[in-house]
């Protein structure tokens, strides 16, 4: 999970803080020294560490912090908004072109993901009712044109490619005539990458800039490789110029190193976050909602984000009444079941949660359980699913046969489940955990 090591870390610091009532100037010093090695730790670049650390400790060290009634309290607000102030003041949305065809250009080593997250891109402006087009001038890769072809494909949008034999910059230029014939309004240039900086990489690129003027250049960077994804952004911003930072694989990145770093280095923003292999697992970065995360306040706003593009509203106001009513069954709950799943894993979802988060964070969510509640429920006939109270003994031989699993496993999942519509009002008594590390069982099995 994202900053997972670098939040607990910083939780643990500030639980001590707010801890101890009074503040001394010794107890704030002593404290930073620790998120400053917590920072360095996630492979926060140094300088960025030495100066976040700096400012925080002029503010928290003074009468008005020191001297109030919840002191430890005041130093967490003041991390968070220099945390914020780090990693981007405000969220930075893409700019477009008035009564224009917009280009972005694609720029980034091999292995970001930046074919993906081209498309990814192009999907998200796809919805926002945008004509994009994807163009193809990766000509050195071995099948990074199909590789476009194939992801294009999957979301119904164009790909623009003139094969190996041609130039990237004929190519560049010939999408955005193409684009202009066919009413597309987005150009999506997808640039070859290197395994590393070299000379013949930016020259290419710098030559594509000078023949479509895009309007914005945006480099995609994996997270996952710290201290190495600021120094290549520092690199191409030095060289060709960028507007603006694509952070791939961040689910994956428990430091978070480049995250904190890559804007304060290069001063330009993070404009989205890859959270996933998917190709709608792009979000857009906003500094504030992920400051708060990484503390552990929780993220609501992305939560109902999330719950507004995943569940049906409809379903949502049904379940509703169900519920009041005490008439809901296994369907209902197959449902919903599915329709949380499509947002996201739930240490995700469950780390957006203020409080909560922080209370199951050395809690490892068992998320096979899901899978084995599916088996038994689909392999019940709509009837069992409607009325439990029919599953008599050879109806539960024929699911756990139909399932895969056991007798002793659907006993068990009808008596949970029982027991779980008479506690549906009070959902946060659901799940329940005696604080240690192991696996937090899904209240129906």
């Amino acid at each position: 999970m994202a900053f997972e090591s670098l939040s607990d870390k910083l939780q643990g610091v500030f639980k001590k803080l707010k801890s101890k009532g009074k503040l001394s100037e010794s107890d704030v010093k002593e404290a930073l020294r620790e998120v400053k090695l917590a920072l360095l730790e996630a492979d926060v670049n140094f300088k960025v560490v030495k100066k976040f650390i700096k400012k925080i400790q002029e503010r928290a060290i003074g009468h008005d912090v020191l001297g109030s009634l919840t002191p430890g309290q005041q130093v967490v607000k003041i991390v968070h908004e220099e945390l914020i102030e780090i990693i981007g003041s405000s969220q930075s949305s893409l700019t477009f072109a008035n009564n224009a065809i917009t280009v972005f250009v694609m720029v980034g080593l091999q292995g970001a993901g930046k074919t993906t997250t081209c498309a990814k891109l192009a999907g998200k402006l796809k919805k926002q009712g945008k004509r994009p087009l994807l163009v193809a001038c990766d000509v050195y890769r071995p099948a990074a044109i199909k590789q476009l072809k194939v992801v294009g494909d999957s979301l119904d949008i164009p790909v623009f490619a003139m094969g190996s034999d041609h130039s990237p910059v004929d190519i560049s230029k010939a999408a955005i005539e193409h684009a202009k014939k066919n009413g597309n309004d987005i150009v999506i240039i997808d640039t070859a990458g290197r395994l590393h900086v070299d000379e013949s990489m930016m020259d290419e690129l710098l030559h594509i800039k000078e023949a479509v003027n895009p309007q914005e250049i945006l480099l995609v960077v994996d997270a996952m490789t710290g201290q190495d994804a600021v120094n290549v952004a520092e690199n191409f911003n030095n060289i060709i110029g960028i507007d603006g930072i694509i952070l791939t694989k961040l689910d994956g990145d428990a430091r978070g190193g480049a995250a904190l770093s890559v804007r304060e280095v290069t001063g330009k923003p993070i404009k989205y976050i890859g959270m996933g292999e998917k190709l709608d697992d792009l979000e857009p970065f906003y500094p504030d909602r992920m400051a708060s995360r990484i503390l552990g306040m929780g993220d609501v706003l992305t939560l109902i984000e999330k719950a507004q593009s995943a569940i049906d509203e409809e379903s949502v106001a049904k379940l509703g009444n169900k519920i009041k009513n005490s008439d809901f069954d296994f369907e209902d709950f197959l449902e919903q079941m599915q329709q949380v799943k499509k947002m996201g894993p739930l240490n995700d979802l469950i780390g957006m949660i203020p409080g909560v988060g922080q209370q199951l964070g050395n809690v490892e969510i068992d998320e096979s359980e899901i899978g084995k509640i599916e088996a038994l429920i689909l392999s019940m006939t709509k009837q069992e699913r409607r009325d439990p109270a029919i599953l008599n003994a050879s109806r539960k031989r024929r699911i756990a046969k139909g399932s895969g699993q056991t007798i002793q496993n659907i006993n068990k999942l009808v008596k949970q489940f029982e027991q779980s519509k008479k506690m549906m009002k009070q959902f946060s008594g659901m799940m329940k955990t005696n604080g240690k590390k192991g696996k937090l069982k899904l209240p129906f099995m």
